[in-house]
């Protein structure tokens, strides 16, 4: 039975707009990743989609999201979180290393104390797979902007995803069947 995953990504933090390194760190919503919620809300709305499950990542910039999103029970899930950056968290952007887009950052942040990319996609993988296995037909995942990249890589042309403007709040919208995702679109809103 084919089921649909719409996973988004959380509102804009002050940490995004201070461009600081944010994997396992978190840092509260700004007002206006408050009105990018409320708006992704609204579509849902307008939209008349129904999620049978709403999840996020155990970081507060996404439980808040979630909230503001939909006033439905949720799940917290640590298998949700961003990539973590180890001794990085917290620092400049300009810090990280410049990037294959098909890598990622590889295993780079593990001798600081972070995370392996494949590691971490896996990760995320798994927990999505294991979510959409439950007995849930159309489902809700907050989540991050790396998180979200790592695991839509496997199953769309990433560079597709980033041209379209993969911002604050953009929901990838995927369906699911036979244990496999597919790439359906990408919903952005002005910001």
């Amino acid at each position: 039975m084919k089921k649909t995953l719409y996973i988004m990504r959380h509102g804009e933090t002050l940490f995004n707009i201070q461009k600081k390194i944010q994997g396992w760190c978190d840092s509260p919503l700004t007002q206006r990743g408050i009105e990018q919620a409320k708006t992704a809300g609204q579509y849902f709305k307008d939209n008349k989609i129904q999620f049978d499950a709403a999840y996020c990542s155990t970081a507060e910039r996404a439980s808040d999201t979630l909230e503001l999103v939909t006033d439905m029970p949720y799940k917290r899930l640590k298998g949700l979180r961003e990539l973590s950056f180890g001794v990085f968290e917290g620092e400049h952007e300009y810090l990280h290393p410049k990037m294959d887009p098909k890598k990622h950052f590889g295993d780079y942040y593990v001798q600081f104390g972070g995370e392996d990319n494949q590691a971490a996609q896996k990760r995320v993988v798994t927990t999505l797979q294991n979510i959409m296995n439950q007995d849930n037909q159309t489902v809700l995942v907050v989540s991050h902007g790396g998180a979200m990249m790592m695991f839509s890589d496997l199953w769309t042309d990433i560079q597709k995803i980033i041209q379209s403007g993969f911002t604050n709040c953009s929901i990838l919208k995927f369906t699911f069947e036979n244990n496999q995702f597919h790439f359906e679109k990408i919903i952005n809103f002005p910001q």
